[in-house]
């Protein structure tokens, strides 16, 4: 058996500019469709903070108010891990390991803070189906988040939630250039898709909406963060 994890022909990373300002109920698959050329195959990447905006998980606080602040991580957290200062890192109710329970400040206004979706696989599965009625093309969608890493400086956009294409591609059974069959191999896939779309997404450039085009086709398939991606407590040797 051979491994497949390639794109033959590479891949283009699309901003799609021009999306307006999101606000609770706002469609975002028709926002996509109306501002994007789609083809079947493509990947839409979008960021956790418009799909927050839409879904209503927008809450008023004060930028000085810590307590109200902590009230609302405790609120969106499974438990506490770890304390420094301001920063608390938290498993939420996803089963995600970020800081202050992925609650944000940027890119929302005064005041107010964006708490992650409730059920980011379900969005993105919501999403696709209605792109795919409206466009007529057969797509996945990832939604993305800012996360850091354990061990390592810097942050890098995330998958959250997917629909349509891979989390985790399963290289164990394949080889590799030199033969060698490969034991142990999975890639995150959607992941990776996210870390890439970053890239023409600067902060300060209001682009929430990003195209990933060329990808191998047997990505596109039914699929899940949170079965795929999220590592269970049995498996962690960290917990």
């Amino acid at each position: 058996m051979t491994s497949n994890l390639h794109a033959p022909n590479g891949l283009s990373i699309i901003p799609v500019a021009g999306i307006p300002e999101i606000g609770e109920g706002d469609d975002l698959a028709a926002v996509t469709v109306a501002n994007a050329t789609l083809r079947d195959g493509d990947v839409v990447v979008i960021t956790q903070k418009i799909v927050s905006k839409a879904e209503g998980r927008i809450r008023h606080i004060k930028e000085d108010d810590s307590a109200g602040f902590e009230r609302l991580v405790a609120g969106e957290a499974r438990r506490i891990l770890r304390r420094r200062g301001t920063l608390t890192i938290t498993e939420t109710h996803h089963g995600f390991i970020c800081a202050n329970a992925g609650i944000d400040r940027s890119n929302t206004a005064v005041d107010t803070v964006a708490l992650l979706p409730l059920d980011p696989d379900l969005s993105a599965r919501r999403i696709q189906r209605r792109i795919e009625v409206l466009g007529q093309v057969a797509v996945g969608v990832i939604i993305t988040d800012t996360f850091g890493r354990t061990w390592r400086n810097g942050v890098t956009d995330v998958a959250i939630g997917c629909a349509g294409v891979a989390g985790v591609v399963d290289l164990r059974g394949t080889v590799d250039a030199q033969g060698r069959t490969l034991q142990a191999t999975e890639v995150c896939i959607a992941d990776e898709i996210a870390g890439a779309a970053d890239l023409v997404k600067p902060k300060d450039g209001n682009i929430p909406i990003v195209i990933v085009r060329g990808l191998d086709s047997s990505y596109l398939r039914p699929s899940s963060v949170s079965a795929e991606i999220v590592r269970s407590p049995q498996g962690d040797l960290f917990r």
